[in-house]
């Protein structure tokens, strides 16, 4: 196994550098190697409802140094998303205050009111209320047409003590209720990585996708055309693989094997 082309990781978070409030053991060396090649990493998740300060400050929680700008997360995606297709809209959100204020930031507005929406849009929501969803309801009722956007899929968001619901179980919850579906923004959808392949200026050819969940992370290497990495310590279990149409070009039992291929580099080239 070899990275010599890779001059760009992107990393899938938690089931991918820790779990929950636990950083894996190798996480720390394998960044540091990363950088000490010359090579560069990203973070890329699919959660919305932080903030980048509080990645900043759950990273270094867990002992890892990081800045704002090592983050790409899937609603920095869907506020570029927004810029191109609805500028200067309206939002009903179904997410969290930390949401909200990253949107309003942006230069959208979130009024919360089904008689002055434009787009509704969709995110991890730890604030969830029946009331959301009954606007929701009423909403694609009343305008079918209305732009109904995801920040993103997942199902479910890992715990130390299991899963808990994530925004795609809300997608379906609502889309049982209203027979619609929104468009999803994030993983697997290539534009979170072709984002941070932009802010870098390197090619698909020269990123790495690293993740733990085959229908997002991994997909979404296929998507933007990267190399796509699998780790087996969050969702994924070899059955799953196994059964599963979307294949990785690698597959680890964790990153502490990029770490292992990084160390052979450096010994075989004298870094």
């Amino acid at each position: 196994m070899e990275f010599k082309d890779i001059r760009l990781f992107l990393f899938d978070m938690d089931g991918t550098l820790y779990l929950g409030e636990q950083l894996f053991d190798f996480t720390k060396d394998m960044l540091a190697a990363i950088r000490a090649s010359g090579r560069e990493y990203r973070f890329l998740t699919n959660n919305s409802s932080r903030d980048v300060g509080a990645y900043v400050e759950k990273m270094a929680r867990l002992g890892v140094a990081s800045v704002p700008e090592d983050f790409i997360t899937s609603a920095h995606a869907t506020i570029h998303y927004l810029r191109q297709h609805h500028p200067g809209a309206r939002l009903y959100l179904c997410g969290t205050q930390a949401l909200k204020h990253q949107f309003e930031d942006a230069g959208f507005s979130v009024p919360q009111d089904v008689e002055n929406t434009d787009v509704i849009a969709l995110g991890l929501d730890t604030e969830l209320t029946f009331r959301k969803l009954e606007d929701i309801c009423k909403l694609l009722a009343a305008h079918p047409d209305m732009p109904y956007i995801a920040t993103h899929p997942d199902l479910v968001c890992p715990t130390e003590f299991g899963s808990v619901p994530d925004c795609g179980s809300v997608i379906e919850m609502l889309e049982h209720a209203t027979g619609k579906r929104p468009v999803v923004i994030g993983k697997p959808q290539p534009l979170i990585a072709e984002l941070a392949m932009q802010s870098l200026g390197v090619t698909a050819a020269q990123t790495a996708v690293v993740g733990d969940r085959l229908y997002t992370d991994i997909a979404c290497g296929i998507n933007a055309g990267t190399t796509s990495v699998l780790v087996l310590t969050g969702e994924t279990t070899p059955e799953m693989l196994e059964k599963s149409d979307t294949k990785p070009d690698l597959v680890l039992q964790s990153g502490a094997e990029i770490l292992e291929a990084l160390r052979k580099e450096a010994e075989q080239y004298g870094g």
